[in-house]
């Protein structure tokens, strides 16, 4: 429990509330991040420094640490909201670095306190971003790669060659969202609608929405077109190594 004055913020139960939330959108969700793990101590070890792009809440660095405690995170972020839930997870833990910086400045790297990174990992974050962006961003990210170190990144990765799959999928996925919230589930908007009363995260909430105003998705290409890229940007290989209908958990290695 963090105390500001006369409030009070229960940090788990926001950390809680925002794994539920985004599991309405992705009942699989801890599937990608056991992978992401699991490839993250077959190619780097037990004992990684880790860069945790696009951070959010700290959702990868928690279990991260969870299942490897030798390891250490440096969580990057613009949104104050998120991490403000990430400063207040990891107060007092001094193998996690919190940074603020956006991710479409050519500079953000120089904000970080390490030149280099056994391994990059995101998750649900850089479909935010277009295309030419995140190819220059996937090129920065070649740089804070060490040599036999990885980047994984799960996200909506779309295959455009497959529309009356995509069409059907995302049927079910809807009308099985559509039960969940029947049943009491939040969505993206009521979790934010509710942070914004909170006392300690009502002022960050609003600096947020200054920020990106309302969600709006970039590019979301397909997973070759993520592979291609990182191979064009310096990575020696790069293939998925999970997927569900809708989603990809895709590994680069330099």
């Amino acid at each position: 429990m963090t105390t500001t004055g006369r409030a009070t913020t229960d940090w788990a139960a926001w950390q809680e509330s925002w794994d539920r939330q985004q599991e309405w959108y992705m009942p699989d969700r801890e599937d990608r991040f056991r992978i992401m793990l699991d490839m993250v101590e077959a190619v780097v070890g037990p004992e990684p420094r880790v860069l945790d792009l696009a951070c959010g809440t700290g959702t990868i660095t928690a279990r991260l640490l969870a299942r490897l405690p030798g390891a250490t995170s440096t969580g990057v972020d613009l949104d104050p909201a998120l991490l403000a839930v990430a400063g207040g997870t990891f107060a007092g833990d001094d193998r996690v670095t919190l940074v603020t910086a956006d991710l479409k400045d050519p500079d953000w790297p120089s904000r970080l306190p390490y030149d280099t990174y056994d391994a990059v990992l995101t998750a649900t974050a850089l479909h935010w971003l277009h295309s030419e962006p995140l190819a220059a961003l996937y090129g920065r990210i070649a740089e804070l790669v060490r040599d036999g170190g990885l980047f994984m990144n799960a996200d909506h990765m779309i295959d455009d060659t497959t529309p009356r799959i995509n069409a059907a999928e995302r049927t079910l996925r809807h009308a099985r969202m559509e039960q969940a919230r029947s049943g009491g589930a939040l969505d993206w908007a009521e979790w934010w609608r509710l942070a914004a009363q909170d006392p300690v995260l009502a002022a960050p909430t609003a600096r947020r929405f200054e920020i990106y105003g309302e969600h709006a998705d970039g590019d979301m290409p397909s997973a070759a077109w993520h592979a291609r890229v990182l191979r064009e940007k310096g990575f020696g290989e790069a293939r998925p190594v999970w997927c569900s209908p809708s989603d990809t958990l895709l590994l680069a290695l330099k």
